[in-house]
């Protein structure tokens, strides 16, 4: 009777011990959790991440919020979620640019590598240069032959001063030594408005439903992609590196990302809810569907990737003498 009573004592006693051993965390998540988008609604960032929300609402057990946080560049919804409090619960979408290009552009109201944590990549997706009604020609050779015979006289148009598109025009202008017209705007949507209604020559954007819906109707072109290598859906558009810019062949990588002080528990319980709900067919399809390539990073390979383009974008910045305003 005695061993009974003692075999069962040591039976609470571990079973005490595993509790005080088990993440406090171990109920997260508990509550609605904020996702941020760092760019205004109606671009590639914002589909993404409602189809996304979606996703990890069902598979989680908990409403995913998307909160629109757009300007800046992306800087002030990192800046939002960096300081919101690190338990897991205010995460931010964005590509990787407010985070490896931003910081050497000017100062931010966030340290990168002290403020932010990332927690996996999502996509990467190619950038476009697309030609509008106001451009008269057919290639990019065109673009490059009007700049020539008239200084000035193509406006391209991006996303905003400090995006990857910024940087990719400044590193045409630089190659080519031909003087190009940024149109700088504070997103991607109203860019795809105001091009079809051809108030510039050309822009750059991700794939986004609007973008490829006007694409569709015949009333932008592709003339150029930043990609690996040419796209299925473009076999006839050339990458930017077959037509001598190899700096600018860039792509957009876009991830998720998290205080950095939340704890590495609920890092990798995110991760492994993104990879499980990228990986999805359904998932898969509308990412892929517009020239996106899911590509899912764990958080050791998506910091160390963050880390290098920022390294890389220094040295762009730096050499090419590109400014933010």
């Amino acid at each position: 009777m005695n061993r009974f009573f003692s075999l069962a004592r040591l039976a609470v006693l571990g079973a005490m011990a595993l509790t005080a051993l088990a993440p406090a965390h171990a109920a997260y998540p508990d509550k609605p959790i904020r996702l941020i988008v760092v760019y205004p609604a109606g671009g590639t960032t914002d589909a993404v991440a409602r189809a996304l929300a979606e996703k990890l609402g069902s598979q989680m057990g908990q409403q995913f919020i998307v909160e629109n946080k757009g300007g800046a560049g992306g800087a002030i919804g990192i800046d939002a979620m960096a300081k919101s409090a690190p338990d897991g619960y205010t995460l931010a979408i964005s590509a990787v640019s407010p985070i490896t290009l931003l910081p050497h552009l000017g100062k931010l109201p966030f340290d990168p590598v002290n403020d932010v944590a990332p927690v996996a990549s999502v996509m990467y997706s190619p950038v476009y240069v697309l030609a509008t009604p106001a451009f008269t020609g057919k290639s990019f050779a065109d673009v490059l032959a009007q700049s020539k015979a008239k200084p000035g006289a193509i406006r391209v148009a991006t996303s905003g001063i400090a995006t990857l598109g910024h940087l990719m025009v400044e590193s045409i202008k630089a190659k080519s030594g031909l003087e190009l017209i940024h149109v700088p705007y504070k997103g991607g949507g109203q860019v795809v408005t105001d091009a079809a209604g051809g108030q510039f020559e050309l822009f750059t954007t991700n794939p986004s439903p609007a973008a490829n819906g006007q694409m569709q109707k015949g009333t932008l072109r592709v003339l150029a992609v930043g990609a690996p290598q040419r796209l299925a859906s473009f076999k006839d558009v050339p990458t930017l590196a077959e037509l001598g810019f190899p700096e600018a062949n860039m792509t957009s990588t876009f991830g998720i990302f998290a205080p950095a002080k939340v704890p590495s528990d609920i890092i990798n319980r995110l991760h492994a809810e993104i990879a499980k709900a990228i990986a999805t067919p359904d998932m898969t399809q509308r990412l892929t569907q517009l020239d996106n390539v899911p590509a899912v990073m764990n958080p050791a390979e998506f910091t160390k990737f963050v880390r290098a383009e920022s390294a890389t974008n220094a040295k762009i910045v730096r050499e090419r003498n590109i400014k933010a305003d």
